[in-house]
């Protein structure tokens, strides 16, 4: 492995464990604690990379005590879930960038999750079916078994073929990798929630909507959401033992 090599992994190391701290410092405790571990990693390879002595106890010592800080997180997180006491918000300014569903999600998706409640009033309009397809699409990729997804939405009553049509392809599709779908409608539903079955609750205020159009359809952001600019909202993310069913 060449200096560069290692340079480039202690840099990446760096910006990460950075990241971490400042998440930690603002309350944000599983975030950091992924970001922890993802930093911890990285210095653990560059510790193996490096053949100077004096080197190596410093990168051992850093190890220890974001290894340490760390498992101070996951006690004091697992203790609040225990108690039914956990609470963090995120706030997303206007025109902030770096929150597609997979940034969001990440911290709290887990290989224990295998359903998923959606509560969102607005999965209506083109857009909004298309960020619905892209949340399961999310799950699909991440590290963990979804086989059910539910779906409680209000109907369009402008345009409901279009609606039931992109809801009906999607649960055909979902099927065909073994996730079913269950859809509900609701003339009354207003409050937006999505509920892991792993005991995560992450209420958002715009729900799933909280992207703005791109200024072009060859504009940065028009294909990564990390990269689209959001309207201002709240996430508060709670957790319980006992997740309802809708």
């Amino acid at each position: 492995m060449t200096q560069n090599h290692v340079s480039g992994m202690e840099a990446s190391a760096v910006s990460v464990l950075k990241r971490a701290v400042e998440l930690d410092q603002s309350g944000r405790f599983q975030e950091s604690l992924v970001c922890y571990q993802e930093g911890i990693q990285l210095l653990m390879d560059v510790l193996k990379a490096v053949k100077d002595d004096s080197k190596r106890g410093h990168f051992r010592e850093k190890i220890k005590g974001y290894m340490d800080r760390a498992e101070q997180i996951k006690a004091h997180v697992t203790q609040l879930k225990e108690d039914g006491k956990y609470h963090e918000q995120i706030r997303i300014s206007e025109d902030a960038a770096g929150y597609s569903y997979e940034s969001l999600f990440k911290p709290y998706i887990s290989s224990a999750l295998t359903e998923v409640w959606v509560e969102d009033p607005y999965i209506r309009h083109t857009h909004q079916l298309y960020n619905f397809l892209r949340f399961c699409e999310m799950l699909l990729k991440a590290s963990c078994k979804v086989t059910k997804i539910h779906l409680l939405t209000s109907q369009d009553e402008a345009d409901g073929g279009q609606q039931s049509g992109a809801l009906a392809e999607l649960t055909e599709s979902l099927s065909d990798r073994g996730v079913s779908l269950d859809l509900q409608y609701s003339s009354t539903i207003h409050d937006r929630e999505i509920r892991f079955d792993n005991g995560w609750i992450i209420k958002i205020g715009r729900g799933l909507d909280y992207f703005k159009r791109p200024k072009g359809r060859f504009s940065v952001g028009y294909c990564d959401y990390d990269l689209r600019q959001c309207h201002e909202t709240s996430v508060d993310i709670f957790h319980t033992k006992h997740t309802k069913t809708l």
